[in-house]
């Protein structure tokens, strides 16, 4: 009986919203806590050990993470084709509001690091969002709050994950190799000749998805991206039987490779990821540091930027009469969910890890990412607590 009910409550935890972003939470902790114990250098010691001419933290951050960025591909095309973002109308609100959360922090960075060139590479830090992380705290709060405000949310970081990795194809490509390119080129094609055909088996995509990764891998471009490349490929085929757990998926290969991979991205390569790259040493952590230009641009642009380019951008375009607010939802819901997109955490630490190579600047870059981001879970949480009593009273009175 103890046996049977531990598994229930597995199942249900496993299948709770929340969970992926409660598991990242306590990775992400214990990489702070062994980075600062006893055991700091053979953290340190094992991240670097080399396996195959990479260390093992290169293979985290560019081979685990390729299917962590297959996963999202797959989640972008699915929505662009046949979920909450498949019309343009739908689109207006998330990519209006995304587009603003990365604006904006992207200018507060810069206006923090104007006068430190050295550090301007790191503008795109603040921009993303971490899409299990904020839901996790979000679906915290059960039926508080309408569903209407998860799906704006799912769709913003969907969107603001798109820019990103248009923004580490762009801007965060360094020593291109033609002969790699033209191999990833070669490799993109077949996978685009697959689709065409109507290849529904995912094997062959699988094996030309490796190469593509290896190439890419030597061409400069970050071999993550191979994961994207290999999800925009993947055909969505027949979607009539559903798509969730138990629904029946055997028509379409894109359900099929999302659901197989959902998982294990939620609950080992993330985490792996977080634990891997959020181990910080606190050893010589003074408060000027946490105010020196990299550390107060990244924390501010997350903190503040994200907030604020989401209402500012979402307020212009409702006032304009473009978009309407996610039904039931109210200003100051819309206002802790905006808080919320201030939680880069992955996507924020993986670009810092693209934008600087020395040790102090990427300390710095690790623990400003943190402290921005538990900031935002935080003021967030207490503004989507804040009681619904008190705005009725203001609204009586206004």
């Amino acid at each position: 009986m103890p046996l049977r009910k531990a598994r229930v409550v597995y199942k249900r935890f496993v299948e709770s919203e929340s969970s992926g972003g409660i598991v990242l939470m306590g990775a992400a902790a214990l990489g702070m806590i062994v980075a600062n114990s006893v055991f700091a250098d053979d953290y340190e010691h094992i991240l670097h050990t080399y396996i195959g001419g990479l260390s093992v933290l290169h293979w985290i951050n560019d081979g685990l993470m390729a299917l962590f960025f297959l996963l999202v591909g797959l989640e972008i095309k699915r929505e662009m084709l046949v979920g909450e973002l498949d019309s343009w109308p739908r689109r207006a609100l998330p990519f209006i509001a995304a587009l603003g959360g990365m604006i904006a922090p992207a200018l507060v960075f810069f206006a923090v690091n104007y006068e430190t060139p050295e550090t301007w590479r790191g503008w795109a830090v603040p921009t993303a969002t971490d899409i299990a992380f904020a839901l996790g705290v979000l679906s915290l709060f059960g039926s508080r709050i309408p569903n209407s405000l998860k799906v704006f949310l799912t769709s913003l970081a969907i969107i603001d994950d798109l820019g990103a990795i248009l923004i580490i194809a762009i801007f965060y490509a360094a020593d291109l190799s033609m002969q790699a390119l033209g191999l990833s080129a070669l490799a993109t094609a077949v996978l685009v000749a697959f689709n065409w055909f109507g290849v529904r088996r995912l094997a062959p995509y699988l094996i030309v998805g490796a190469l593509l990764w290896a190439a890419m891998l030597f061409s400069g471009i970050h071999a993550t991206l191979a994961g994207v490349v290999l999800a925009l490929t993947i055909p969505l085929g027949d979607v009539s039987g559903g798509h969730g757990h138990g629904a029946d998926n055997g028509g379409s290969p894109l359900y099929r490779l999302e659901d197989a991979l959902g998982l294990g991205v939620a609950f080992i390569i993330v985490p792996v990821f977080g634990f891997a790259n959020a181990g910080v040493s606190l050893a010589g952590v003074t408060f000027e540091m946490m105010l020196a230009p990299l550390s107060l641009g990244v924390m501010l642009g997350l903190f503040v930027g994200k907030q604020l380019g989401i209402m500012a951008f979402v307020a212009g375009a409702h006032r304009a009469g473009i978009v309407q607010l996610p039904a039931e939802a109210s200003w100051r819901q819309l206002y802790g969910v905006a808080i919320l997109c201030g939680i880069g955490f992955t996507m924020s630490l993986f670009i810092g890890l693209l934008a600087f190579h020395e040790p102090a600047q990427i300390s710095e870059t690790k623990l400003a990412v943190l402290v921005g981001s538990v900031a935002s879970a935080l003021l967030g949480a207490l503004v989507l607590l804040w009681p619904k009593r008190r705005v009725a009273v203001q609204d009586e009175a206004g």
